[in-house]
């Protein structure tokens, strides 16, 4: 079920099943963290993957979430958790089924690093922890609920925030002005890295990121996977040379013309420009989709 990784020292192992063990031998979430706990490569983890635990599009994984928060100092070493890591092939991402966070952060004080994939029924209730680093949600829509609850959080040594934004269709159903009191509100001294991607409304969330107050300190700006033109890549140009503390800008997956992409290569920063794409002519409308939606 596992496959081990080994890096810098630290163990990872990441747990999966295929449909096969879901379907014919009733393999599931609950499965899942009785094994994760009889593994004898557990005490020498820092980093657990989860990735499908079957049939991710009809059971959440609550047992595993529940499992560790029950046996938690059978999970106090560990450093990274990624929760639901899997591709389209086992699991469309706006069908995975996700689960209640809220107790989780208590039960591992030492976790630095939490990614969650997915966005449906998922719960983080009230977000305080002293260590945590790192914070990604990938889904094709990030519920207003979920912004308001990162938003309030308590994450004094928070680095990373990296959120993907999605559509409408697949679970967004905030606006522009969720964003905007998003950026206005959060409180995150020590961050460093900060993600608005995969959004339509990619050139408007570059105006407010830019405008918000976590310019000053961030050193990378992460704007990808989005829909963003080069009335966003105006504004990058305009404003990046404002921020010499801004040392790296991602916008990968992109609708940015040859002559926009030229002009940003010119900003004296590390640029991950890659992934240039052409909108799509239909009936005399012009269409254009982020890189992850369903």
């Amino acid at each position: 079920m596992g496959i081990e990784n080994e890096g810098k020292g630290a163990a990872s192992k990441t747990y999966n099943y295929d449909y096969e063990q879901y379907d014919d031998e009733n393999k599931n979430a609950q499965t899942m963290i009785e094994e994760i706990m009889a593994d004898p490569d557990l005490p020498h983890l820092k980093e657990i993957i989860i990735g499908s635990w079957g049939g991710a599009w009809e059971e959440d994984c609550q047992s595993i979430i529940d499992g560790i928060v029950e046996n938690k100092e059978k999970f106090s070493h560990i450093e990274k958790l990624y929760f639901g890591d899997m591709d389209y092939e086992e699991c469309e991402v706006s069908w995975i089924m996700q689960g209640d966070y809220s107790e989780l952060w208590a039960a591992m004080p030492g976790l630095k690093e939490l990614t969650i994939k997915g966005s449906m029924d998922l719960e983080l209730g009230e977000i305080v922890h002293e260590n945590l680093e790192s914070l990604t949600i990938i889904c094709g829509g990030l519920p207003v609920d979920i912004f308001k609850k990162i938003q309030e959080a308590r994450l004094p040594k928070l680095k990373k925030l990296l959120l993907y934004i999605g559509v409408d269709s697949y679970g967004f159903d905030g606006d522009l002005n969720t964003i905007k009191k998003f950026l206005e509100t959060a409180d995150f001294p020590s961050l460093t890295y900060l993600g608005l991607t995969d959004s339509e409304l990619q050139d408007e969330v570059t105006e407010l990121v830019l405008d918000s107050k976590f310019m000053g300190q961030l050193e990378t700006l992460d704007l990808s996977n989005g829909t963003l033109t080069d009335k966003g890549g105006q504004l990058l140009l305009d404003r990046i040379p404002l921020w010499p503390n801004i040392r790296k800008l991602d916008v990968h997956y992109h609708y940015l013309t040859n002559d926009m992409v030229k002009n940003l290569k010119k900003l004296p920063i590390a640029l991950d420009i890659s992934d240039q794409n052409e909108p799509h002519k239909y009936k005399g409308e012009i269409w254009m989709n982020p890189m992850l939606t369903e």
